[in-house]
């Protein structure tokens, strides 16, 4: 009796094994992306991961990127050792924003009171050494433009997005980086895309289409065909 059980329990377990080397074999042979950002990347990549299942392995690095003072702080422990295929990265919603040590708005927002994080002229210096530690990489990378800051936000004020894309974009363009224009895409969105009013981030609707966008640019990037899907969940406020 006792080697009927065993015999049975091996024939269960043995080809599980055998499939779960093999699952993780052909894991280990597709493309990885590496996606750095504050909470709207951390919202959307669940979605993106989801898109190209089994056509790459995605990942976010842990937590929130924050401020490029972070993003120079971290970003060695971000890349880690792993080679990465492409990187699709941003920094800008935190950099942009204004807080205050007594402000009771979550985050401690305060743009009439508080103190602006990085100054357009830092978040140019931070970005270059941010694009020169990605490069040594020799990864893919992609730029993404920060979204917008809408009406009422309390911390951020309106417009100051595009001030910190064109330095930006005047950075990738130096260092001949593509560009996902996520920041023309959320400018499009309907209210009912954002989770509140004077919120910058997004419903699930709103992420799957940010997902979406970023989606194609990774397809692109690493030679796929398009196809994407929505689901999944994730998040940490900015």
């Amino acid at each position: 009796m006792n080697k009927l059980l065993t015999a049975l329990l091996l024939w269960v377990t043995i080809p599980s094994a055998f499939l779960s080397l093999a699952e993780a074999s052909a894991e280990e042979a597709l493309p990885r992306v590496l996606i750095i950002g504050d909470s709207i990347s951390l919202g959307y990549t669940p979605y993106v991961a989801r898109a190209l299942e089994g056509k790459a392995v995605v990942e976010h690095h842990k937590g929130n990127a924050q401020h490029t003072g972070t993003g120079l702080a971290k970003i060695d422990q971000w890349i880690g050792d792993t080679q990465w295929d492409v990187i699709h990265f941003n920094w800008g919603l935190w950099d942009l924003c204004y807080r205050h040590p007594e402000s009771k708005v979550q985050g401690k927002r305060d743009k009439v009171n508080g103190t602006l994080t990085t100054s357009l002229e830092q978040y140019e210096k931070n970005l270059e050494r941010l694009v020169a530690r990605l490069q040594k990489t020799d990864a893919k990378l992609i730029w993404a433009s920060t979204t917008v800051v809408p009406e009422l936000e309390a911390g951020r004020i309106v417009g100051d997005d595009l001030k910190y894309n064109e330095v930006a974009a005047k950075v990738m363009e130096k260092h001949g980086i593509a560009v996902n224009d996520l920041n023309a895409l959320s400018r499009q969105f309907a209210a009912e895309l954002f989770t509140q009013p004077g919120d910058v981030h997004y419903t699930k609707k709103g992420y799957q289409k940010l997902a979406k966008q970023v989606a194609a640019h990774l397809s692109k990037a690493l030679e796929l065909k398009e196809d994407v899907e929505d689901e999944p969940t994730a998040k940490t406020k900015s």
